[in-house]
């Protein structure tokens, strides 16, 4: 079953998920530091936001940083992984790590993470252009969030 995503005014949902939210912005602010706190504050079943903490999200924790998990094997030449890197910051993508290992047999495993909440376009056509740059032998998303 494909996921769908609907907005709902907050006045017209129902008790528990809008004090599911409360707990959420409680426990990311800091107010509470334990789950238990959260929903006692909120007067909340901790099973009742278990049960919806995955699947209901304030409007603004949607819009905020996407986190992309790039994995790419990259020949060993002089300036390849600097001008993918390049691409990304030219797609206003904000690489935020790098771990490349020792290069074997002429090959590299690069792995970044990258900020994409401002991208220009889609991830897929970022993947795109970095496979197609000379000496990428292969890239995977292998993590998004």
């Amino acid at each position: 079953m494909t996921e769908r995503y609907v907005v709902v005014r907050e006045d017209l949902l129902p008790e528990a998920i809008v004090k599911t939210v409360q707990v959420k912005e409680m426990l990311r602010r800091g107010e509470a530091a334990t789950v238990h706190e959260a929903t006692e504050r909120a007067g909340l079943s901790r099973s009742a936001f278990y049960k919806y903490k995955d699947g209901v999200y304030a409007q603004n924790e949607l819009t905020r940083e996407r986190i992309v998990t790039i994995s790419m094997d990259l020949e060993h030449r002089s300036g390849i992984l600097s001008k993918v890197l390049g691409l990304v910051a030219g797609s206003e993508g904000n690489v935020l790590t790098i771990h490349q290992t020792i290069p074997l047999q002429g090959m590299a495993n690069v792995v970044i993470s990258v900020d994409i909440s401002h991208l220009k376009g889609d991830l897929q056509a970022l993947v795109a252009k970095i496979r197609c740059h000379e000496g990428v032998r292969k890239v995977a998303v292998i993590g998004q969030g």
